[in-house]
């Protein structure tokens, strides 16, 4: 009798500190995926929201009609799909008040959270809307950051790679500012690639959340 009053309250205990375990775990993913939605009071479009680490990010790209953004091929049913495209000056002052374009330093933070750059893309690209061939690793979304392949513009009305390649604005600049970072994704690569461009070229836009004081 008393060794099974004893077991049965191991038992109990044991499955107390089960629940509290599993109840960290879940508390823990909320906290690191924690998605929501954001209605930009300029136009009324609503936009998905997720939180990844201590950063806040719309989960879409921004589509509001501002200054130079253009459609890709000038098409509206890609801005419905893909969101705008914006030259970097235009992008600069694209976000609604409470966000704003992230810097290079804030697109570092996101790749470094979900495991480096080198295969930060594939956790953080859409699971559908990209080019699909064999042999090539595919998305997971694991974060909901669902990023999606918007191509990018030229300033001469040039567009390219839809469907197969994501280009996105960060806030830093080079030099004199004629040069800009960003970030890409491609449909054939792990990684989040970094590097310069011309604040001419017309890229996809990611607004972050402001950071409350």
């Amino acid at each position: 009798m008393i060794n099974a009053s004893v077991g049965g309250k191991n038992r109990r205990v044991a499955g107390r500190v089960f629940g509290a375990v599993v109840a960290v775990v879940l508390l823990s993913v909320s906290a690191v995926n924690a998605q929501g939605s954001f209605t930009d009071k300029r136009d009324g479009k609503t936009y998905r929201t997720v939180k990844i680490g201590k950063q806040t990010w719309m989960a879409e790209n921004l589509n509001y009609k501002i200054g130079k953004s253009v459609c890709y091929d000038n098409k509206e049913s890609n801005c419905r799909k893909y969101g705008r495209l914006y030259d970097w000056n235009t992008a600069l002052k694209a976000c609604p008040a409470g966000w704003h374009l992230p810097s290079d330093e804030e697109w570092t933070a996101l790749t470094d959270f979900v495991g480096g750059e080198e295969t930060a893309g594939t956790k953080l690209k859409s699971k559908t809307g990209w080019s699909t061939d064999k042999g090539y690793k595919a998305a997971t979304d694991d974060y909901g950051f669902s990023a999606l392949p918007g191509g990018y513009g030229g300033s001469g009305g040039s567009f390219n790679y839809a469907g197969s390649i994501g280009s996105w604005w960060s806030a830093t600049a080079e030099g004199d500012a004629s040069i800009v970072w960003g970030r890409d994704m491609s449909y054939d690569d792990e990684d989040v690639g970094r590097g310069i461009n011309s604040t001419i070229s017309l890229f996809s836009l990611r607004c972050s959340q402001d950071v409350r004081p």
